[in-house]
Parts: C-alpha cells; structure tokens; sequence
C-alpha cells in the first residue's frame, strides 16, 4: 500500500503562491485522497474537529476532485460539507465562523487543463509551514469508497452576502449602475445579490458556459477593450469582474479603464484606514509615496508569505491588512466599517475592496489621480520553463549590466532587490521585476515608470526582448 507522501512526490503537483497545482490529468482521485488525508493529519495535533467544508469553481475538473476529497475524508471518519461553486473567500469566511478546516477545489486563473486545491486551517489559510507539514506527511493511504452524488448546502453563500450587505446601509450604491463581467467566475451568481442588496442597478454580461483563465495581473487586450465598450454602451459607472475563484477584483475606473490591482488595494486600505500594510515586494511604490499608512511592509510574491507577517504587526497596529498586485485583499483584524465590527479575514477578497471603493462619492478617476504619478505593467512569457527563468536571473546577477543591456535596458542601475526574483532599480526611478511564475512554466515581468506609457512601452520591449533571445522560434 502506498503512502500519502509516496502518491504526493509521483504525482506532479506542487505547492505556488497559492495552493497545489498540476495538470488536471495530474489529480487523480489517489492524488486528491493523498493531499487530502495528508492535510488531516497535518493539523491534528492543532486543531480538534470531525467535519471539513469543500467548495469548488467551475472548471471541469472540479466536481470530480470534489468527490474524490469526499470519498477520502469518508475514509477517515471525517463529515464534508459541500457547499458548490461560491468564491474562495465565501467558504474560506463560513469554515473559519464554524471554525472548521476547508478545502477549496480551484486552480484560480491558470488555464483549465490545470487546476489546483486550497487549503485552510480552522483559523485561516494555511502558511508555508504548514505546507511543508502536509508534505512530510506519510502515512497508508485508506481505501475509499467509489465517488458519489455530493449534496449541496449554502451556508457559505449565505454567510459570504450577509458580511458584505451588513457593512453598509441599503442605499450605498444606489444610482450606480454596475456591469458584473460573469465570464465562470465562482461568485458570479453571488455578486448580483450583493450589489442589488446595496442599491444597485446591475447588469449581467459575457457570461460563458466554458471555462475562462481570467488573470487580473496581465488582463488581455481582449478584455481591455471590451470593457470600455461595456462602459460605454450600457452607460455604467463601472465594470466589476473577479478570477476564476472570485479571490482576485478587476473593477474599471468611470471610463472603462482596468484599476491595477495594487492600486485598488490602495485605495481599499485608504478607506477603511488600514494603519500597517503587507504587500509583495511587486505591488506598486506609490503605497509608500502616499503617506498613507503608519507602516509598509515588503514579502516575497504569494498570500501565505503576507499573512506570514500578520501576526508580529498586529501587535504593534490595531487595523492590519494587506493586499497583491492582483488585487486580493487580505484583512488581518477586525475593524470597524459604519458602526460595524467587520471579521478578519487573512485570505484574499474580491468584494471588499471593490464595495469599499465604490461606497465614497468622489469618482475613482479623480482618487486615482490624486496618488502619487507611479504606473505599472505587467505580463509573462509563457512556456518559459522553469529551470530557464532561474538560469536567466542568475545570469542578470553575475553580470547585470551586459546581460540588461541584451534585453534593451541600458540605464545605470542603483539596486537590486532579490525578495523574489530580481526587482531592479533604474537612476531614473523606473523598475522591471523578473519572477518565475510559481503556479505555470512561466517567466512573469512587472514594470514600473513614471507614466502609463512608458511603463507599457518598457515592459513590451523587455518581453520581446527575452523571447527574442531565450525562446525557441
């Protein structure tokens, strides 16, 4: 018989910023057993309980696993809840109220011939340690029973509208009229509710039988342009979309215009007068430049490295939280919205941010405008393995200067930071940031300049410039 450890380390899946991910062909109903019973054990000793919730987005492959994972649990004496397609952060808030574990079925925004699991602890989402524990476990795996039909609850829908409806009074946004890009967003049929139930006029659009790879760090000209047309032909005051796994906010400014996800977690944190911040080290510099916040501090890209650092400022500040260049927000204490204590909640949220935005009567434009004059960029090269990415930036440090003036970058440089990957500074201010993608063979580039087009311009050249040396024709 094998081991959960033995089935994990044969299988192709590996831990990214955010969960386990693989191929779809890689998930196996062994492999989900294994992950899942590995996670069982893992938090024994921690926590006690006999049930864990399990929801799912919409790709393919996700109610399978969910059987799977169900059959396992089963296997083991532990109860499941499922609780269907919502959000991460919908069953990640209902486990966390009920303090039981959770598992997600979700690989986010990766295209759907991969997918991935989430997990969460009775007391949030698990960290890097624990994912360390989940692999080092190593026990028989037991035999489970052939899948069967999963009954539906909706406790964690139903929990996920009330925390966001209960913050603000019913006529917050009413007048505004609010376009939701469905596309196969988990939370699709959840986020009419809650704009409705604020007072909204909402109008439903490019919803998609198929599954759709939405990735709100390097959204595609597609969606660029669709957008603005949206806005203007259904005369919106913005667009809303999420991710796949309704974790990741895309909201448009008044004129069609995609807000960077650091930008709208700025503006977030703003408005509910976060005191100390965590980001990644590739969210923009304006959240330093605006003297906003009593404290800034800096992690490698992923959500289990920001919630890491919750814990030491939260006993220095009072309202903590952090958010990603994508967008997700992360609250890491309660605090008062309205009159209202709002729970903590350390994962990343696509409502928040966007209702707490959109709650303020001056226009995003004019919000955004009055931040300091710092824009990014950014997009990846895909098909970029791996091992390539990380033998490019160790060639960039043993000689930066010959190998960035290859890619176009001729300006004297004044620092490199290594947190993740290489983020260099220009004299002139200006920075690319080269990561390996820890979810795909993907090489990711951030760019950041004084004005949108340059910073566009920069980040096409260095990309083009990488393909033209570093891939195959």
């Amino acid at each position: 018989m094998q081991t959960t450890k033995q089935i994990i380390e044969k299988s192709g899946i590996a831990f990214g910023t955010s969960g386990a991910r693989g191929l779809v062909v890689y998930f196996t109903p062994e492999v989900c057993a294994a992950f899942t019973v590995a996670f069982v054990e893992s938090i024994k000793p921690h926590f006690r309980f006999d049930t864990i919730a399990l929801a799912i987005d919409n790709r393919p492959s996700s109610y399978s696993m969910a059987q799977a994972i169900t059959a396992a649990l089963a296997g083991i004496n532990i109860q499941s809840e499922y609780h269907g397609v919502v959000p991460t952060p919908a069953l990640a808030y209902y486990a966390m109220q009920q303090k039981l574990p959770c598992i997600m079925v979700t690989g986010s925004h990766i295209p759907f011939d991969r997918n991935g699991l989430k997990f969460y602890r009775p007391d949030g989402e698990i960290t890097k340690d624990d994912e360390e524990a989940i692999l080092n476990v190593d026990v028989a795996l037991p035999a489970f029973s052939p899948l069967t039909e999963l009954a539906l609850l909706s406790g964690a829908q139903e929990a996920y509208i009330e925390r966001n409806v209960n913050l603000f009074n019913k006529n917050t946004l009413s007048g505004k009229r609010i376009g939701i890009y469905e596309h196969s967003s988990a939370g699709r049929d959840i986020y009419r509710k809650i704009f409705e139930a604020l007072g909204a006029e909402v109008i439903s659009l490019g919803r998609s039988d198929e599954f759709i790879p939405i990735d709100t760090e390097a959204v595609s000209e597609e969606d660029k342009e669709r957008a603005r047309k949206w806005v203007a032909k259904y005369q919106l005051d913005v667009l809303f979309s999420t991710d796949g796994d309704g974790d990741r906010p895309l909201l448009t400014d008044e004129q069609g215009e995609w807000l960077r996800g650091d930008i709208l977690g700025l503006l977030c944190s703003k408005a509910l007068s976060i005191e100390a911040l965590v980001v990644p080290v590739s969210c923009n510099t304006a959240i330093e430049k605006s003297n906003s916040f009593k404290h800034v501090e800096r992690t490698k890209i992923g959500s289990p490295y920001v919630i890491a650092e919750f814990e030491q400022l939260a006993k220095r500040f009072n309202f903590v939280a952090g958010f990603e260049a994508n967008g997700g927000f992360l609250l890491a204490s309660d605090i008062l919205v309205n009159g209202h204590r709002l729970k903590a909640l350390p994962t990343r949220d696509a409502v928040l941010p966007v209702i707490s935005v959109l709650a303020e009567s001056e226009s995003i434009i004019n919000r955004v405008n009055k931040l300091p004059k710092r824009f990014t960029a950014s997009d990846r090269v895909t098909n970029f393995p791996k091992v390539k990415s990380q033998q490019l930036l160790s060639d960039i440090k043993a000689n930066p200067k010959s190998l960035l003036q290859s890619l176009g970058l001729t300006q004297d440089i004044v620092g490199i930071n290594e947190t993740d990957g290489l983020r260099i500074t220009f004299v002139d201010d200006v920075v690319v940031h080269l990561r390996p993608s820890g979810n795909a063979p993907e090489l990711r580039c951030y760019v950041e300049a004084h004005d949108q087009d340059s910073a566009l311009s920069l980040l096409e050249s260095t990309l083009l410039s990488i393909k033209s040396l570093f891939c195959e024709s």
